[in-house]
């Protein structure tokens, strides 16, 4: 996939102040965030379902543990490579299909590139994917409340949802849609105030 490829040549320039400063992933590093994203590629269905018993069936906790497991005994350029060699990897979400796994590439792409303040833009087209096959049950996944909140990309032709505007770059309302808090600068709108970290 295209994205993958895209990404392993982004994380594969970043300096070690990067790896491992925060993302937008709660508790998590830049490293702990690539460390979750290629778990499927390093990860078979047994091991899988070994993890998911040790944590009680809760994947949030199983993907959290491992996550950190991985990022503290993989050196980055292992976790790059483990992105890189994988790029024609068939893994897909559980009902997710090709669109599940594009997801989420993109979003644990952006929590990584987006905190780092790195001007990398993803691909219209992959993101009106993403856009276009979330629904209720994704946002409520995430906790995200957008009762009331109007999301309309600047770059792209997307909107969803009734109210008070909320205008960004598409990758950031998917951003917001995940539940993320966004640095300063990215939104705007009478609703920004929100969905912007610190406010």
């Amino acid at each position: 996939m295209a994205e993958r490829g895209e990404l392993a040549e982004v994380f594969a320039g970043l300096t070690d102040e990067q790896w491992d400063a925060p993302s937008l992933c709660a508790g998590w590093r830049v490293r702990e965030v690539l460390a979750h994203t290629t778990m499927p590629f390093r990860m078979g269905t047994a091991e899988f379902g070994w993890e998911m018993l040790r944590s009680g069936g809760r994947f949030g906790r199983m993907a959290d543990r491992v996550a950190r497991r991985d990022a503290a005994r993989m050196p980055a350029p292992a976790l790059v490579a483990a992105l890189r060699d994988n790029i024609a990897h068939p893994w897909s979400p559980p009902g997710g299909g090709a669109v599940g796994a594009l997801s989420h590439e993109i979003i644990h792409g952006l929590d990584s590139t987006v905190a780092l303040g790195l001007d990398r833009r993803v691909p219209a087209d992959r993101l009106l994917l993403v856009l276009d096959a979330m629904r209720p049950r994704n946002v409520a996944y995430f906790g995200v409340d957008l009762t009331g909140v109007r999301l309309e990309a600047t770059d792209v032709d997307w909107g969803r949802g009734s109210g008070a505007p909320l205008r960004g770059l598409a990758q950031d309302l998917l951003l917001v849609v995940c539940g993320r808090l966004l640095p300063a600068g990215h939104l705007s709108g009478e609703a920004a105030a929100r969905f912007t970290q610190g406010r």
